[in-house]
């Protein structure tokens, strides 16, 4: 689909493509060449969960989920597992959709986080899980969240006409001052990046977006954009669609003026999100509760 010229002062774009099986990159790469051919800049990040235990269950590694404390359900990487999440997400992942991108005749340039520290942030070897209903350490882990960006790199390669393909891992900062790759969660790495750009962001799933009752489709969450609205949506989002709410958070809070969460396998999909499909959560969602955490 064909997009009318950007304005200069249009927002760059960051879009976060899923990693599930369900998710078909092929709309999303063609959308990309369209906002670059109309003058966006766009920043592309990449999962790929589903990939990551493939590869696990034919290596005969069986993939491990935890528990948090606060009932988020994620990834346990121990070592062994975070060499196989380094080949296939920075690797294999991240160069087939360069490839494809550029097929489409999209300068794209393929990063992990730990490229000149474009993602950072404190490893945490040791994660709060919850088995068998009791709390419990779990030491060994990999893992980290994004506390800083290398935004001048993205506005650097954006402003030269490339789209920066961005996977995990990311560069975790360890104890003594080095530096190691560790995983972290696509969506919340997107998040980052779309609030350090001050950027739209996309996030396509295998939904329409936000459901009011998860198990119904006719209840899309369409707009959000009071404190109250998003408190509902909170209270909506289930399973995997709770880190989409709390990437989207992240964003919103970091400078991101717009979230999107909607459909990867519509037609044009992220021309369709920003021209009003899915879930929108507008950064006046948290203008309340930014203002009470000021007065704290």
């Amino acid at each position: 689909m064909a997009v009318s010229d950007a304005d200069s002062e249009d927002p760059p774009v960051v879009v976060k493509v899923g990693g599930a099986k369900a998710v078909d990159p092929a709309g999303a790469i063609g959308d990309v060449a369209d906002l670059v051919a109309a003058g966006r800049s766009v920043v592309v990040v990449h999962g790929g969960s589903t990939a990551v235990d493939d590869t696990l269950d034919r290596l005969g590694i069986e993939p491990e989920y935890v528990e948090s404390a606060s009932g988020v359900t994620g990834r346990f990487t121990d070592a062994e597992t975070m060499e196989v999440f380094e080949m296939v997400m920075a690797g294999k992942l991240n160069t087939e959709l360069v490839a494809d991108l550029r097929s489409a005749g999209v300068d794209a340039v393929g990063l992990s986080g730990v490229d000149g520290g474009l993602l950072s942030g404190p490893r945490k070897s040791a994660v709060r899980v919850v088995e068998g209903g009791k709390k419990k350490i779990r030491r060994g882990d990999h893992s980290g969240k994004p506390e800083s960006v290398n935004d001048d790199l993205l506005r650097g390669l954006t402003a030269d006409g490339y789209v920066p393909v961005v996977s995990p891992p990311m560069a975790g900062r360890e104890r003594d001052g080095g530096v190691t790759p560790v995983n972290t969660d696509a969506d919340r790495a997107a998040a980052a990046i779309a609030g350090a750009l001050d950027a739209e962001l996309v996030l396509l799933t295998d939904v329409s977006g936000v459901y009011a009752d998860p198990e119904d489709s006719e209840t899309l969450i369409e707009s959000v954009s009071t404190p109250a609205e998003f408190e509902a949506l909170e209270d909506a989002a289930q399973g995997f669609m709770g880190k989409k709410v709390m990437a989207a958070e992240e964003a919103l809070s970091g400078g991101s003026p717009l979230v999107v969460v909607a459909d990867a396998n519509a037609d044009d999909p992220i021309v369709d999100a920003l021209s009003g499909g899915g879930t929108h959560v507008h950064a006046s969602a948290l203008a309340k509760r930014d203002a009470n955490m000021g007065d704290a």
